[in-house]
């Protein structure tokens, strides 16, 4: 090998790179422990809510001791931002995908117009979005190309708007398609605001290592946001719009808005009183007691008189400047009063464009909130909005509260001065209305306020609402409102559980390996696994200097990367056996070993690594991270398996008098004079497998597959119990609650559940996932322990271990989306796979006896998940793990196919065809790479079946089918299939 000094010097460099860059994480890990320690010390379990108390006093002593030295080069602040990244299922947190609604854009450019064309455009592109994979934009298009009759874009009522009219130019030149190139421009633009707002945002809510992503085109944004523990206010932080605005209320008591209310009442029974009597009189004829008819006809009567569908549910008083009470539970019922087109004609003229605003709650258990009205123009805007302020602090006030500081700009400021004026000798309030909520509604005693300054407060602020809401002012408001149709969140205890499984199944998985290959191999066993832990070291280091996010499915890939890296020493040591037993001497035998396999490598990590990069493509979250350290894994076992174990091995046989067997004693004479005629023996594989086929395709048009939340849209909640539970019977009371189509069933333990539901999947919105879970903590209390609370239920907590421990949110639109790309992936690999062995091998054949190959594989693990989907006590439903195991079926088996192809290509161009005679000698040669290889990979898999934790077994078990199954398909399906499609005088051997 040449240039010896070069590769040293580069191994030793990029292993103290390497070491360097994890020292980082080695840092943060020491210093976070001395603080757990530390917050531990201080306060004891007996505490109430002592979680929660020992996990502010860490986060206090880590902000204590931030800037402090640790070993002379670095500090804990330092080391934070450089430590490796672990994804939401090692540390716990969310991740969310945000729609930005490309409808409100469009609405906002056009100034919200009353345009018929251009609102019936927008609503079949609403029911269009339902069904399409098309962009929102692009379906309004559509919709308007479809309807648009004799209307243009660029009409004055559409889009030739102030704000637009300059860059559509002459209204009369302009066509529709030139303003829909101005549409797409606008459109980006927005998305980009909203992209650098809720950066903005992210960077003021105090994460570390936060990731957020735009997704093409299509208008979504990723956001992650690991270690975020409390989730309600990442949520809140992230779907605000941060709408301030500015309003005038009516002066206290006012008796046209006090009248208002009580006609609208009266208006209310005329509407509303005749379903009423409606509904008692089906419920009188449906009673079988004639003795009390007349009873029940009189308590009717009753009833009809004393029915105020809007007083009864709203207390119309002058509460400062509020106009009434209601209970939260009826604000939806009464708002929807108040927004009737019959009831809004009867608000007098002199307050005909009145709106309300419900006042904020003043916290989580508030049982009422107050309505205030406020004065309006027939356009509906405020009096001002927030996009005068040009800063806003978390400040306390006068009383030692938490309150807001909100600076305006120079408009800002005159604008605040007239305001604050006519309040002032109005004798009215301003409502300060944040998101459709009034957070306060201060009089005004002194005059107009100059200076465009004001301070917003509320009802039992905290210091954290405070920064939250200072922080989304700053940033600005979104463009559009943002929805989350996509969201995982996973608890930090769950996470800790992951690490600490991962970490099981890789040590064990390694110390297997290790020890095998010495078994097997001798002291050549000992230098290959150097090279192996050496590899797992430049892995870690080169995923913490690419600032990669290490995953659990990421752990998986690694553990898959021994298997990868082994497969490279095995190729090598039996090419060197093989050189050894024709009697050349060690060094001719080591040269040629490494030469002779290093096309099988090259083809075999090739193959592999197509698929992973496929898989990167079109795979999300943990997905793509599995993806990062596969390829990662390929390149650094490419270099440790060809040049470490080189240098090694180079390094001992230049001692005199050492000896360099690569075998052992027991291991020797093992697969040697092997002649087995696997050909003869095709016919019955065919038979064997067409059946296997057979039955995996029948139970996949009958009995079908488990589908994850991931392709069929819907929650998921993983919850643990502190009892064992029967899921039938939660699954019975769930689904009254829910309707039909809930499963649950167990996951993991006995005592854990997983609860799926398609309840309410089309709707969106924070709300309809508090509505959830507060009914999945209502009906599971009775399984809960006594006193537990809501709050402990649902949020997450270091050390937690009851209750929601990992929820995931997919709307049915991006469920469509994550399908597709799913086909996509498995599609095109195999495409790309089919071109490649076609490139390297010049015959179709040996591209078709590959895809054929790996076909039938795929086809035998979606009957296996198929068949058994119900039956074995862990989750085996298809998401896109299951895709990624199925992606890495391909790659594993396309691996082993090609190293056999590799070795029939070698001894044929030698020794010609011979009617297959020749192919026996390559199968029969590649025998014990291929079984020792496979039971290597095989060992791993099940190492990180049993010990890498509930949430990869199904992944797991996929890959484990598809390794048994692969190794049998590269012999039996994929060699015969290519031999029976070579011509006949091919196989023959009298033409090549």
């Amino acid at each position: 090998m040449q240039n010896k000094g070069l590769i040293k010097l580069f191994a030793f460099l990029f292993g103290l790179v390497s070491i360097y860059q994890l020292s980082f994480t080695f840092v943060t890990n020491k210093v976070e422990k001395e603080a757990n320690v530390f917050a531990n010390s201080r306060i004891s379990e007996s505490e109430d809510d002592y979680i929660n108390k020992r996990e502010d006093l860490e986060v206090r002593y880590l902000d204590s001791i931030g800037d402090v030295s640790v070993f002379g080069y670095t500090d804990y602040n330092d080391a934070k931002k450089k430590e490796l990244n672990k994804g939401l299922d090692l540390k716990g947190g969310i991740n969310v995908t945000l729609q930005i609604s490309v409808k409100d854009i469009l609405k906002g450019l056009a100034n919200n117009t009353k345009n018929p064309v251009f609102n019936k455009a927008l609503a079949d592109a609403d029911l269009a979005s339902k069904s399409s994979d098309d962009t929102y934009l692009d379906l309004f298009f559509d919709a308007w190309d479809n309807i648009k009759g004799d209307s243009k874009l660029a009409s004055p009522d559409i889009f030739f708007t102030k704000g637009l009219s300059e860059e559509i130019g002459s209204m009369d030149d302009a066509t529709d398609d030139s303003v829909k190139r101005i549409l797409r421009t606008k459109v980006d633009e927005s998305v980009e605001s909203a992209f650098e707002v809720l950066r903005e945002r992210i960077d003021g809510f105090g994460v570390t290592q936060p990731n957020i992503q735009r997704e093409g085109n299509s208008g979504r944004i990723l956001v992650e946001l690991p270690g975020a523990r409390d989730i309600a206010r990442a949520q809140d932080l992230l779907s605000s719009t941060a709408q301030l605005e500015f309003w005038e209320t009516y002066e206290t008591g006012n008796q046209n808005i006090l009248k208002f209310f009580y006609d609208a009442n009266m208006k209310l029974k005329d509407i509303l009183e005749p379903t009423v009597q409606e509904e008692e009189t089906i419920t009188k004829a449906e009673s079988e007691i004639d003795s009390l008819l007349s009873d029940v006809a009189q308590d009717s009567l009753d009833l009809a008189n004393e029915f105020n569908p809007l007083l009864s549910k709203f207390e119309p008083a002058p509460l400062g400047y509020a106009v009434g009470s209601a209970a939260v539970k009826d604000t939806a019922e009464v708002g929807s009063y108040l927004r009737m087109p019959e009831v809004r004609r009867l608000l007098p003229n002199e307050i005909q464009f009145t709106k309300f605003f419900w006042e904020r709650p003043a916290d989580e258990n508030a049982e009422r909130v107050r309505l205030f009205a406020v004065k309006a123009s027939r356009d509906g805007v405020p009096r001002m909005s927030g996009d005068v302020v040009s800063d806003a602090s978390d400040i306390f006030d006068e009383y030692n509260k938490p309150a807001i500081s909100v600076n305006m700009n120079v408009r800002g400021a005159k604008e605040w001065e007239k305001l604050t004026g006519d309040a002032f000798n109005n004798q009215t309030g301003i409502a300060i209305v944040l998101d459709n909520k009034v957070y306060t509604a201060p009089g005004v005693s002194s005059g107009p306020i100059s200076g465009g300054s004001t301070r917003i407060t509320g009802p039992n602020f905290t210091i954290t609402e405070t920064k939250d809401i200072a922080n989304v002012l700053r940033a600005g408001k979104l463009p559009a409102s943002a929805e989350i149709i996509q969201s995982e969140i996973v608890g930090p205890s769950l996470g800790q559980e992951a690490i600490n499984s991962g970490f099981m199944s890789f040590m064990i998985a390694m110390l297997i390996v290790l020890i095998w290959m010495v078994f097997y191999y001798g002291k050549a066993g000992i230098f290959a696994d150097i090279a192996l832990l050496f590899n797992i070291l430049l892995i870690f280091g080169v995923l913490t200097s690419l600032g990669a996010v290490l995953t659990l499915p990421g752990i998986a890939g690694i553990v898959l990367t021994i298997g990868m890296s082994v497969d490279a020493n095995v190729l090598i040591f039996e090419r060197i056996k093989e050189e050894l037993d024709k009697g050349k001497g060690k060094r001719e035998a080591v040269q040629d070993g490494f030469s002779n396999a290093l096309s099988s490598i090259l083809d075999a990590n090739i193959t592999t690594g197509l698929t992973a990069i496929i898989l990167f493509v079109f795979g999300t979250g943990p997905i793509k991270g599995f993806a990062t350290t596969l390829l990662i894994g390929i390149l650094t076992s490419l270099f440790t398996a060809i040049f470490i174990t080189r240098l090694l091995v180079d390094w001992y046989l230049s001692g005199r008098e050492r000896r360099l067997d690569f075998s052992t004693g027991l291991t020797k004479n093992l697969f040697k004079n092997i002649k087995i005629d696997f050909l003869s023996k095709r016919k019955i594989a065919y038979i064997f497998s067409a059946v296997l086929v057979g039955i995996g395709i029948f139970s996949l048009a009958t009995k079908g597959l488990q589908q994850g939340v991931d392709f069929i849209g819907g929650r998921s909640y993983q919850i643990r119990f502190e009892k064992v539970v029967n899921p039938s019977e939660i699954a019975s009371e769930l689904n009254t609650v829910f309707g039909s189509g809930t499963m649950v069933k167990t996951f993991g333990e006995a005592n854990q559940i997983k609860v799926t539901t398609p309840y309410k999947v089309d709707v969106e919105g924070i709300e309809v996932d508090n509505e959830i879970q507060n009914k999945l903590f209502t009906s599971l209390q009775k399984y809960l322990p006594d006193g537990m609370s809501y709050d402990s239920f649902v949020l997450g907590a270091e050390g937690k271990a009851i209750g929601i421990m990992q929820s995931m949110k997919v709307g049915p639109t991006i469920a469509d989306d994550i399908k597709k790309n799913a086909f996509l992936a498995i599609i095109g690999s195999l495409a790309v796979v089919f071109l490649y062995i076609l490139f390297r091998f010049r015959k179709w054949q040996f591209s078709l006896g590959a895809v054929v190959a790996v076909f039938h594989d795929v086809m035998i693990v979606l009957g296996v998940f198929s068949i058994f989907g119900k039956i074995m006590p862990f989750n085996m439903e298809i998401d896109q793990a299951f895709i990624a195991a199925i992606l890495t079926v391909i790659g594993y088996s396309l691996n082993d196919t090609v190293v056999v192809f590799d070795r029939i290509r070698e001894i044929v161009d030698e020794k010609g065809w011979k009617g297959g005679s020749n192919i026996n000698l390559a199968l029969n040669s590649t025998l014990s790479r291929t079984l020792n290889t496979s039971l290597t990979t095989l060992v791993v898999l099940l190492a990180i079946f049993t010990f890498g934790g509930e949430s990869l077994r199904g992944f797991m078990f996929a890959m484990i089918i598809g390794v048994v199954i692969g190794t049998y398909s590269s012999v039996f399906i994929a060699t015969p299939t290519m031999f029976d499609t070579l011509k006949k005088k091919i196989q023959d051997g009298s033409q090549q």
